[in-house]
């Protein structure tokens, strides 16, 4: 079991929070503003959204008129598949800039390997050294596409976010992300309500008190997995973030373990089309 940080530093020195708030699925400014600034009022200050989304400006206005300052704000982004390529993504990267109305993003990501990885990759770097962006990383990135990027990359991926749940635990890539310092991060880790009726689950959430959510997110967190629940509603906002005050103990962290049934829920990676 991992020891289990509030913040975790990554490989090049950055400090992340654990636990973030995720933004998939609210395609709508005003909307995406709204609940960024409820997630920074219940306390989160980690934020994670992509141009995918549809929602920078609204979650870069939100950091904007939160009254915190920047530096306390963790920001992830993403840039998309057409976005990828050497110019291409130095295009994309000032583009989100624009779109969050920020001096310097904190992560970005390549949301989806191409066959371009390696010049974004490039790009990446190069906007590092401009202090564009603090940290760079990858999402939905298998060991074979990390380790062709290996070859030419000066920097080594601070972040692989990807699908990753009670059901579906990438034991093997979290191993390999671990033996090339490479920090995992869970989206989609409540696997939209799915993993509540696991029996293991059930029997955490009422051996502690806690709500099925709470339980899986704790797990995620004692995993040493960075992880970005998505809600909407400030009250499940609250509820995901009350993770802090009770530990799972190493007998119940392997009894979730075994519900792995190793299943990918969503697109395999392989099989994007790009």
């Amino acid at each position: 079991m991992e020891k289990f940080e509030k913040n975790i530093i990554l490989n090049n020195g950055v400090s992340i929070p654990a636990l973030g708030f995720g933004t998939y699925k609210i395609d709508d400014n005003d909307v995406a503003y709204r609940c960024v600034s409820d997630a920074l009022q219940v306390g989160y200050r980690h934020i994670d959204t992509a141009f995918f989304y549809e929602n920078e400006v609204g979650v870069g206005r939100a950091i904007k008129d939160s009254g915190l300052d920047r530096k306390d704000v963790f920001l992830t982004t993403k840039i998309w598949t057409t976005d990828c390529g050497y110019d291409n993504a130095l295009f994309a990267v000032d583009r989100a800039l624009k779109l969050l109305n920020l001096d310097y993003i904190d992560l970005m990501l390549i949301h989806w390997p191409t066959k371009k990885n390696r010049e974004t990759w490039r790009a990446f770097e190069r906007l590092v050294e401009e202090k564009a962006l603090r940290a760079i990383g990858l999402s939905n990135f298998k060991e074979h596409h990390i380790e062709d990027l290996l070859v030419t990359a000066n920097i080594v991926p601070a972040i692989n976010q990807v699908e990753f749940n009670p059901l579906f635990q990438q034991v093997e890539l979290r191993e390999y992300c671990k033996n090339h310092g490479i920090r995992v991060e869970a989206w989609a880790p409540l696997l939209r309500g799915k993993t509540f009726e696991l029996k293991s689950i059930e029997k955490l959430a009422e051996k502690y008190g806690k709500t099925p959510a709470q339980i899986v997110l704790r797990w995620d967190l004692q995993s040493g997995v960075v992880t970005i629940p998505k809600t909407t509603h400030k009250e499940r906002m609250i509820e995901n973030f009350d993770v802090f005050d009770f530990e799972l103990t190493a007998e119940d962290m392997e009894m979730i373990a075994k519900e792995n049934i190793n299943v990918r829920q969503y697109r395999d990676p392989d099989n994007h089309g790009f």
